[in-house]
């Protein structure tokens, strides 16, 4: 029956482990290669773009510093469409919103032509502004709504939701239980055999605090960098301060890799777990079984 029960709660527990800490893990790698550095690539684009402007309405107008700063619109967008959190419909407005910047550059160059006063070279200049500025259908409206498409993906990547609350109370209650077990076993033995100490017992008890203590640090570890991450991009960094808002979301998201491998051992320890108590029961059943009488 002890036999049966330390089993059974070593392989439910290794289970439950296992879903509830990839659920938490599995999304950091994602969010750290991929849709932060796609939030944050937006607001660069967002950023170059306005400086643009600036630059094609100004004056005197300086056409070099307006080709810099479109070059690194056109540079994030591409950093934003490599991302897949958002999906196929992300995609496709980024793909959109590249050749509107394309058109918007093509326009100002086209007023850079003309002299200056000139009717056409205003309405050149009128025709690009609308590009970039419209209500819906310009340039920075499609980027904000875009930006807020990706959030609603990093919302659901750091959320720490009721599926994920039942896993891990499931996990910390099959770790009492289990540890529980593994106690009255112990006393069991000892009782009925009259040895002081099983090893094996005592290792996958040891085993098991360890672990979960190690998993569960872990994952506060972890959620902990995703929910400042999250934070950070809420936050909407102004233009001069996204490289370092670059640099505070891969601080926050360090180590998540490293973290995340971790899930194999989950399984690796379930399996030493059950071996230890098979072992560890094995023997004394033997012993009760030949028991000469």
């Amino acid at each position: 029956m002890r036999h049966r029960l330390l089993l059974a709660l070593s392989a439910v527990l290794t289970l439950a482990l296992f879903l509830s800490y990839e659920g938490v893990h599995g999304d950091a790698d994602p969010l750290r290669t991929s849709s932060a550095p796609a939030v944050l690539a937006i607001d660069t684009a967002l950023y170059a773009l306005g400086a643009a402007q600036a630059e094609a309405t100004g004056t005197p107008p300086s056409l070099s510093e307006f080709q810099k700063q479109i070059s690194v619109a056109a540079q994030s967008i591409s950093v934003a469409a490599a991302d897949d959190a958002g999906g196929p419909a992300a995609r496709q407005a980024v793909q959109t919103v590249a050749g509107l910047i394309t058109g918007y550059s093509n326009m100002v160059q086209k007023a850079q032509l003309e002299p200056d006063g000139s009717l056409l070279r205003d309405a050149y200049l009128s025709y690009a502004t609308g590009i970039l500025k419209g209500d819906d259908s310009g340039i920075e409206a499609r980027l904000r709504a875009l930006r807020t498409r990706q959030l609603a993906a990093v919302e659901r990547q750091t959320s720490f939701g009721p599926l994920l609350w039942l896993g891990w109370t499931a996990s910390a209650l099959l770790v009492l239980a289990l540890g529980a077990a593994l106690v009255e076993t112990q006393l069991f033995l000892r009782h009925r055999f009259r040895r002081r100490y099983n090893r094996h017992l005592l290792a996958a008890g040891a085993l098991l605090a360890a672990g979960f203590a190690t998993l569960l640090l872990f994952t506060v570890w972890t959620h902990r960098g995703m929910a400042d991450t999250r934070a950070l991009l809420d936050g909407a960094p102004p233009g001069p301060a996204i490289p370092r808002a670059g640099q505070d979301a891969a601080a926050h998201l360090a180590h998540t890799g490293f973290r995340a491998a971790a899930a194999v051992w989950i399984v690796i320890g379930g399996v030493l777990l059950m071996a230890l108590a098979e072992t560890g029961l094995r023997q004394h059943i033997n012993d009760y079984r030949f028991r000469p009488r």
